[in-house]
């Protein structure tokens, strides 16, 4: 289901290993008073196993990344003999050989050493006598251990993953269980090295994501420094990589619980995808890798709008996410828009770089990222023009802030488009006559009713005004009243769209002001009702 970055023979991904430098600082070896005589600078070499051998083609009975242990008996006086013993050892790519000095070689043999150095293969003696079978016993036991703890861990995490899945658990809680065993930022990239999903401590995870696309392609796969990368591919066709990023434990661990973490993904991804997994927004495709990336956007503004992290910390974040942050100019915008997805797919179709994602009921956060020569304005009224000529989409609202040229400043844009957004309700956007992008200019007393609508004094006012509606039986008045204050008092386009005729509509009225007690005909009580009604309407969300 998965697969990994292709190793070497000598080291298969599920394989445990010391270094020969490990190694040689084992309390057993030590007592033989190692010295490293060559290659010195390949000492963190992987060990995969201990071989004791004294043939000069002992390279014919290796497969690669053995520390192979010899007195050298049957090379003693023959330099073509030892230069060949170890040209083979290198052929068959092992670990390091020791030679346990002695009667044989009460010396480094200098043929030995320089073919050695020369191949770059760590060439060990020993300088007090050493039983062989105590270093193989010890490192091969360590081995097993690793090996049999490593398999373990794999083994209980993919037990857990599975779990989680089948609970219908998000992505992002896989990924936070992950990231818990590894004890080290978790990151999920496309092949374009574009982060998608983040898990692990904060902090460091934003150290990782600073300059993520210059890290992420140097880092090694799986090295000393700690970065473990696993492919994610389903069906022949890779879609993107998991990375633990600077994973402290044993590199045989780090490798199985990359792998079982991406199977985990490519699992987590088919049952989505076949429909039988919950957990993707409504009006994205269930399982696909969009929703991935809209996950991460959501992330991003969800925390700028909210202001829980300062702007600046989430730099690193919208860098690596793909959005253009050097010298921009940043239009926030929030719309509302029945099918979340949809302005996402907008921006994609223009070009226009940008992040969008759904934050709650029919609101969608967008967040346009222009070069300081573009005009802001006319691009987003063209965004708002192509989103709203899509079918059955003529009333999606589009509220914007003006541009911000300082990150910043981008939190307080998107709460100003927030509110300009909640202030034009659904039922108001057909009466009003709303530009194509609707400002904080443009909503007037509807935009500071809505901010006044958790006082008291003004629920107290709202309920005051319309109790004689609220508590009547004909609750079909109060769209009437909405509809005929919205449009100024305008009887013939009240009647047109309530689809009513102009008599009809009077004899509502009529009612209207007879539940109420008021002349809607005098401008003061009008507008004393029209206030009482923005309230109530606001206060019902």
């Amino acid at each position: 289901m998965t697969t990994t970055t292709p190793q070497t023979p000598a080291q298969q991904p599920w394989e445990p290993a010391l270094s020969v430098r490990q190694v040689l600082g084992l309390e057993r070896v030590r007592a033989g008073q190692p010295e490293v005589v060559a290659g010195a600078h390949r000492l963190d070499r992987p060990v995969r196993w201990v071989h004791v051998a004294e043939a000069a083609d002992v390279g014919v009975m290796l497969s690669g990344g053995e520390m192979v242990l010899t007195t050298g008996v049957l090379l003693a006086g023959d330099e073509h003999r030892q230069g060949e013993y170890i040209r083979s050892l290198d052929r068959a790519e092992a670990a390091a050989v020791v030679l346990g000095l002695g009667r044989a070689f009460p010396a480094p043999p200098e043929v030995m050493r320089s073919a050695a150095e020369r191949c770059g293969l760590p060439m060990v003696v020993l300088h007090r006598p050493f039983p062989f079978a105590e270093l193989t016993e010890e490192v091969q036991s360590r081995l097993l251990r690793r090996k049999f703890a490593a398999v373990s861990l794999s083994e209980a995490v993919r037990t857990e993953l599975t779990g989680l899945i089948t609970a219908g658990a998000p992505v992002q809680r896989l990924l936070d269980e992950v990231a818990r065993h590894a004890g080290c930022p978790v990151v999920v990239t496309n092949l374009a090295h574009r982060v998608l999903a983040t898990a692990g401590e904060r902090a460091a995870v934003d150290d990782v994501l600073r300059d993520w696309e210059r890290i992420a392609r140097q880092a090694g796969v799986g090295s000393a420094d700690g970065w473990v990368r696993a492919e994610l591919t389903c069906r022949g066709e890779s879609w993107g990589r998991l990375v633990l990023c600077g994973y402290g434990g044993e590199r045989a661990a780090g490798r199985l619980l990359a792998d079982r973490a991406a199977e985990a993904l490519v699992l987590h991804r088919m049952l989505a995808g076949d429909g039988t997994h919950a957990g993707t927004h409504p009006g994205a495709a269930a399982g696909s890798w969009d929703s991935w990336e809209e996950q991460s956007a959501r992330s991003l503004l969800t925390d700028l709008v909210s202001g829980a992290v300062p702007a600046r910390q989430l730099l690193p974040r919208a860098r690596a996410a793909g959005l253009p942050v050097n010298r921009r100019v940043f239009v926030p915008l929030v719309v509302r828009e029945r099918e979340p997805a949809r302005p996402a797919r907008v921006l994609r179709r223009l070009g226009l770089p940008g992040l969008a994602a759904h934050l709650a009921d029919d609101h969608v956060a967008v967040l346009l990222s222009l070069a300081p020569d573009q005009d802001a304005r006319t691009l987003t009224a063209h965004f708002a023009s192509r989103l709203r000529s899509e079918p059955d989409n003529s009333h999606a609202v589009v509220a914007a802030a003006d541009a911000r040229a300082d990150w910043t400043d981008v939190p307080a844009g998107l709460r100003e488009a927030q509110h300009v957004a909640d202030a034009v309700a659904d039922s108001a956007a057909a009466a009003l006559n709303l530009p194509p992008v609707v400002r904080l200019r443009d909503i007037h007393l509807r935009g500071l009713v809505r901010l006044l609508r958790d006082d008291p004094h003004v629920q107290s006012f709202a309920e005051r005004e319309l109790d004689g509606l609220l508590r009547g039986p004909d609750q079909d008045l109060l769209p009437v009243l909405r509809t005929y204050l919205a449009t100024g008092r305008n009887k013939s386009r009240t009647a047109q769209l309530h689809h009513v005729s102009r008599p009809a509509l009077y004899r509502r009225l009529e009612a209207i002001q007879g539940r109420l007690g008021v002349d809607l005909d005098d401008f003061e009580q009008a507008a004393s009702v029209h206030i009482a009604l923005l309230a109530h309407d606001a206060q019902q969300g």
